[in-house]
């Protein structure tokens, strides 16, 4: 989301380290922005509404030498605005800058120079005439108008965009223009109860001020930042984990924000997967795609996982006219598109040229396969980055039908085992989770976050040590596991109280004789590393339902079953797995008061109260996580 504006307090920082070209398709010469005519439009929509649109064309096009259109529609401003005001790149990467392309910026509907409301995630319109507009049809419109109206095109339309971008670059492969022949959504929002704002019913807290961005009104067609009213000031902000603390209950959000942030109103008032956030879901409407589609991810997103995973998987299963394709890298939120050379999550180090190749090796060739009609290689269905063997690797289709099934189960005495509990063996394991001592997402002090990402891959030894935090191992591996496509975690649990919440983690402990990676700090030593491998969050209420949640009983075990998202890991020899369970992992997600209240948006403070939570882990009580394995 917010990491992927363009403007220069929270753009990527795009370090032009270019490595060797190894690529048959670069034959193109050096481009600079300078080397594109700049020209701006406003283009009208069927509607009458005009949206702001900056056309890119390369200087050496004309009648014998047409380019294709590439293009990117953004809430986060088209800037540098003027037609002699160019920014720092065009396009994807620099390669396809060089490549040569006719580039296209666009501000959404209702954002910076374009008029109209803006809404989040907008629902598809149900075009019962002609003026009824949504996303996809503001892409149609667009594609239509610059075909007609730019000159020396080849008839062929692409779209990309991170992030908020790559939603809509998600919805625009339903507009079915047939001049769209290649999309690529990277890091896209699907589904806003599953992904960004929320997992599985847990507001993510942790995009408290990031929410301004997206609560606001602008009152005219401006090139200010005018959300930023909403932003932390004086130094408050300094320790996150207090700031939040301080605030006190999420009703208390709404003395921040004022009367006017429409978003975070939305928000409190629908806590539930009701009517508002259904029709705001992406994936019921990606049918009958023909064209090209790669989507991009990253397995350390803390924003944007779900998004990629289950746009991916539903084209997939609904198009099998389109050439689909998936990219899931050793990265963070759109870490894919900055040509830094060396790639890093956090404190861990993955290697270098990760994502120069993947602009060079992969992008580049998928737009100019399908855009310019020059096939430089085959492309993979799933081209997956292993972090734990450190290598790429590609597949012909995902998930693979050929990888296992296992079952790793939690055991007494904090044992993880492929094998089942053994009869006799009833057990289960409780900790007190308190929501006025929760347990931290990061154990580093940090600042407030606009969007906290650099957790993904933390060290949690610090975790382990915690009271309220189960932590079950496996026995040191004897040769290599390799884990792949979706895991579930099935717990059985019971609680004191009638609510709670279960954050899920899948951890690589690393052996205490580990050699230091040079690359990683000092005063964190590889040996022993927990690395978080992948988590994901689950509000109780909602175990049975997301639109129709219901308390607990207290005392009475019942199952909580949900999905990790998807990994491709190795678990190296002399490694172990972990598993840990716990409560509340904050300020990333909001505290469940553990009492049972029909609105936790609006809970007061006596609401919060410490509970017992058991996970049952016997041989007729058994709690596991579902994974496949790669053969």
């Amino acid at each position: 989301m917010p990491s992927s504006f363009r403007f220069a307090s929270m753009m990527i920082v795009v370090l032009m380290v270019i490595l060797p070209n190894t690529s048959s398709a670069q034959t193109a010469q050096k481009r600079s922005p300078q080397d594109y005519i700049k020209t701006e439009y406003r283009v009208a929509m069927r509607d009458g509404i005009t949206l702001y649109t900056a056309v890119y064309v390369p200087k050496d096009a004309g009648e014998g030498k047409t380019y294709p259109i590439l293009m990117q529609r953004t809430p986060y401003t088209c800037e540098p605005y003027g037609a002699d005001k160019y920014p720092e790149h065009l396009g994807p990467s620099i390669y396809t800058q060089n490549d040569g392309f006719i580039f296209v910026y666009q501000d959404v509907r209702g954002r910076y120079m374009s008029e109209g409301l803006y809404d989040n995630m907008r629902p598809q319109s149900k075009r019962a005439n002609n003026k009824d507009i949504d996303e996809s049809t503001d892409t149609f419109d667009t594609i239509d108008w610059l075909l007609k109206n730019i000159k020396f095109h080849n008839g062929k339309v692409g779209q990309w965009g991170i992030s908020y971008p790559g939603f809509y670059t998600a919805v625009g492969t339903i507009a079915r223009h047939p001049a769209l022949k290649a999309s690529s959504p990277q890091a896209p929002i699907a589904d806003f109860f599953f992904d960004d704002f929320h997992h599985r019913g847990m507001f993510v807290q942790g995009y408290f001020h990031a929410t301004s961005l997206f609560t606001y009104q602008k009152t005219s067609n401006t090139t200010e930042h005018w959300w930023l009213k909403g932003w932390p000031k004086g130094g408050a902000e300094k320790d996150g984990y207090k700031f939040h603390m301080d605030l006190g209950p999420l009703k208390n959000g709404s003395k921040y924000y004022g009367t006017d942030a429409f978003f975070w109103n939305e928000l409190v008032e629908h806590p539930n997967y009701d009517e508002f956030w259904q029709k705001r879901n992406l994936l019921p409407h990606l049918n009958n795609i023909d064209h090209a589609v790669m989507t991009v991810g990253g397995w350390f997103d803390a924003e944007d996982l779900y998004g990629p995973l289950n746009i991916y998987k539903t084209i997939e299963k609904t198009s099998p006219k389109a050439h689909n394709m998936i990219v899931m890298g050793p990265w963070s939120h759109g870490q894919w598109a900055s040509q830094q050379a060396s790639q890093s999550v956090g404190n861990w180090f993955f290697g270098e040229g990760i994502s120069d190749y993947y602009q060079r090796e992969v992008e580049l060739p998928f737009f100019v396969q399908y855009l310019k009609d020059v096939q430089t290689k085959k492309l993979p269905e799933a081209h997956l980055y292993d972090a734990g063997a450190s290598t790429w690797k590609s597949f012909d289709e995902y998930p693979v039908k050929s990888w296992k099934p296992r079952k790793i189960y939690l055991r007494e005495q904090g044992k993880l085992s492929f094998s089942a509990p053994a009869d006799g063996e009833e057990t289960s394991t409780s900790y007190i989770s308190d929501p006025m001592k929760p347990v931290p997402y990061r154990f580093e002090i940090e600042g407030v976050q606009i969007t906290p990402k650099q957790f993904m891959t933390d060290d949690q030894r610090a975790v382990s040590r915690r009271p309220d935090v189960l932590t079950f191992q496996t026995d040191e591996l004897q040769e290599d596991i390799t884990l792949g496509g979706e895991i579930m975690a099935h717990l059985l649990a019971t609680t004191s109280e009638t609510d709670a919440d279960f954050i899920v983690k899948l951890i690589d402990v690393y052996p205490d004789n580990a050699v230091q990676i040079p690359q990683m700090p000092k005063h964190i030593p590889t040996a022993g590393y927990q690395f978080l491998v992948r988590s994901e969050a689950m509000r109780g209420r909602f175990r049975k339902s997301f639109s129709k949640p219901e308390p607990f009983t207290p005392g009475k075990a019942e199952p909580i079953d949900f999905p990790l998202q998807d990994v491709l890991h190795t678990f190296k020899k002399g490694h172990r797995i972990m598993v840990q369970i716990h409560s509340t992992w904050f300020p990333y997600l909001d505290r469940n008061p553990q009492k049972y209240v029909e609105n936790i948006f609006k809970a007061d403070q006596k609401d919060f109260t410490p509970a017992i939570h058991s996970i049952m882990h016997s041989s007729k009580q058994s709690s596991y996580i579902e994974v496949h394995v790669v053969e």
